[in-house]
């Protein structure tokens, strides 16, 4: 078992799980696990707990029967091997699994009924990808409400080994009862048929040469990393936190603390990244499904794929496996899913005097990274850390867009991008949702919103210089949903009203906020009632144990997030105010197409940033050490000899 309390499951806790509730319920073939994660004892209990005390490990299995659909919640006492809860949970539907992706393929090549309407057009079923989607409550059919119900886009590759995506069945969808993988309907409104274009981006399918003329890049340590792993203790220079891994959100960062001259200060109990929609803008036959939860609907960490040096890492790296349990309750293994390395910034501060000479300092940051293949898309999840306090979260997109065949090459399209002959990539959005659960020197902590203005011409100020700032507290969770400002250039800090500084101002990180953008839906889509939480920047509410997942704990085929997400934790106006708070920040990508990102899409990067603010009395990375000159003596003092 793990020897700390926050720990994620083994293997031998994830068998011993699934042998529990085969004995204490009967649960075998006719059963489905959607889940098995860390049951995560109470914060409380967590912080108080020191290395030695005894530890009562649980687990939380989601789990149903295929024949009725019925949907349990189970924990499991591992430490004592009972099952202390056996939880009936109506009205929901788990997320869906990568077993079940691959049965449903199983199952529609075999379907005669499929391959009939496949071959009407002149598709050859050995060359289809079927791609297979949750649906969302808004737009789910009423006479299968009650089913496990899944739609299937349908794709053509043009030869064996070409791109999946390249040519879309168009006007032909697959409705699936994911149980018993019945094909309930076979959705027809129209056939485009298969514009001729250029879609593949492999060298040998493209009849191209990769360039010769880039000379090997490689990273090295000679003296090994600057960082430890103990189990999941991570430390790096002044940092240290816990490693997590689940199902649902891939990595989870734990207790992260910053050593300040001999303490150990607390900056964050829990952070990762919590849910992800993905709605396209395009109410057409072909995309008006395509509103994914993809953290909620699948999990982050069942879509993470194992890393390669040389090819997603670079340099001195430390993996870290990735265990997760598939349908039946038995651990699988997704080998180097977690990728752990030290990599160069460019500098970290630098002073030219003339009298004195040169000061300069090389930043280096350490990373934790992650690589998740969702459908068609790609994200790569970064976690970075640094000297001076900051903490990074980027994400970056890549992997085939979405495209469909138009009736006619038209040079523009309302909601979308000709990228190709006859063929439009929909406009859509990616909005991600991050659970910071900050605890900046403590639990009892405000969120003050910060506006830079611009103070009025007066006698104090008559050339219109002055800029000032205001603080906004937010008191209650009423006042908890908040928009990005431009104008004012709006961030949050997370203050600790209970510790000054040297300079007497509480002691505070902001969280400066990038890649944000409006919802842009009417207040009347049903497509917004199922996850508000994209229609603001950020959210702030009281911690509370069971608030985890912002669009409800069962967002697949949901119509709204009433029963546990961001509407019900704020309907009860609780105190904000030098209390345990919880931010939950939206950013992402507003994907209007280009053809650059045909046939494959470079990345797209989008970050936040938390910044010490009052944090540290003064830049805490001067002890930063001097780097090795080459050449010159720029780096270690006195009198720069560089050429200029």
């Amino acid at each position: 078992m793990g020897s700390h309390p926050l720990d994620s499951l083994t293997a031998d806790e994830l068998s011993s799980t699934s042998a529990t509730l085969a004995r204490e319920k009967g649960i075998d073939g006719g059963w489905r696990y959607a889940s098995i994660i860390l049951r995560e004892p109470p914060k409380a209990e967590v912080k108080c707990w020191t290395d030695g005390d005894p530890i009562v490990r649980r687990a939380l299995a989601v789990l149903w029967e295929k024949q009725s659909n019925d949907v349990y919640e189970a924990v499991v006492n591992l430490t004592d091997d009972t099952l202390e809860s056996w939880t009936h949970v109506p009205g929901v539907t788990p997320n869906f699994t990568v077993d079940e992706y691959h049965d449903c393929d199983v199952a529609l090549r075999a379907n005669p009924l499929v391959r009939e309407a496949l071959e009407q057009r002149g598709v050859d079923p050995g060359l289809v990808l079927f791609d297979l989607w949750t649906y969302g409550g808004a737009v789910i059919p009423e006479e299968w409400r009650d089913r496990r119900l899944g739609w299937v886009d349908i794709w053509k590759r043009a030869t064996p080994d070409g791109n999946p995506y390249a040519h879309p069945v168009s006007g032909m969808k697959i409705i699936v009862d994911v149980n018993s993988m019945e094909v309930l309907k076979i959705d027809e409104a129209h056939d485009r048929g298969f514009p001729e274009v250029d879609a593949e981006y492999t060298p040998e399918l493209r009849g191209i040469e990769p360039r010769t003329d880039l000379k090997p890049l490689d990273i090295i340590q000679p003296e090994g990393v600057s960082f430890s792993l103990d189990g999941s203790l991570l430390t790096w220079q002044d940092w240290e936190f816990r490693l997590g891994f689940n199902y649902r959100e891939g990595p989870v960062l734990y207790q992260v603390k910053f050593n300040d001259n001999g303490e150990k200060r607390d900056i964050a109990y829990r952070m990762s990244l919590a849910e992800m929609i993905v709605p396209y803008r395009d109410s057409s036959f072909d995309h008006y499904r395509r509103t994914a939860f993809d953290i909620g609907e699948w999990g982050l960490g069942y879509m993470c794929t194992s890393l390669e040096l040389g090819c997603d890492c670079l340099g001195e790296i430390t993996y870290v496996d990735g265990i997760l349990p598939n349908t039946a309750g038995q651990p699988q293994t997704i080998k180097n899913a977690i990728c752990l390395h030290e990599e160069d910034d460019a500098v970290l501060w630098k002073h030219v005097d003339p009298d004195a000479g040169t000061e300069v300092r090389r930043m280096r940051r350490f990373v934790v990274s992650v690589h998740a293949t969702v459908a068609n898309y790609e994200y790569l999840v970064y976690w970075r850390f640094y000297p001076d306090g900051n903490i990074e979260c980027e994400i970056r997109a890549t992997g085939i867009m979405v495209t469909t065949p138009m009736e006619d090459h038209t040079p523009g399209f309302p909601t979308g991008t000709v990228v190709d002959r006859r063929t439009y990539a929909p406009y859509h959005q990616h909005f991600l949702v991050a659970r910071l659960d900050l605890d900046i020197d403590g639990d009892d902590n405000t969120v003050v919103e910060s506006d830079s203005m611009a103070a009025p011409i007066s006698d104090t100020n008559p050339l219109g210089l002055d800029l000032n700032t205001h603080g906004t507290v937010i008191r209650s969770e009423a006042e908890s949903g908040r928009t990005f400002n431009w104008e004012r250039q709006r961030s949050w800090k997370v203050q600790n009203p209970n510790r000054l500084n040297a300079w007497d101002a509480p002691t505070a990180y902001k969280l400066v906020p990038s890649a944000s953008f409006p919802a842009m839906f009417d207040e009347s889509s049903p497509i917004l009632r199922r996850n508000p939480v994209i229609g603001n920047t950020l959210w702030v509410t009281q911690h509370h144990e069971t608030e985890m997942w912002p669009a409800g704990d069962y967002p697949t085929q949901s119509r709204n997030d009433l029963g546990n997400g961001m509407s019900a934790w704020i309907a009860d106006d609780e105190n904000l105010v030098n209390t345990d708070v919880v931010l939950w920040y939206v950013f992402g990508i507003h994907h209007i197409t280009r053809t650059e990102d045909w046939p494959i899409m470079p990345v797209d990067k989008v970050a936040f940033t938390l910044k010490p603010f009052g944090f540290f009395d003064r830049n805490p990375a001067l002890d930063a050490p001097r780097s090795p000159a080459k050449g010159s003596s720029c780096c270690a003092g006195g009198t720069c000899s560089c050429e200029h």
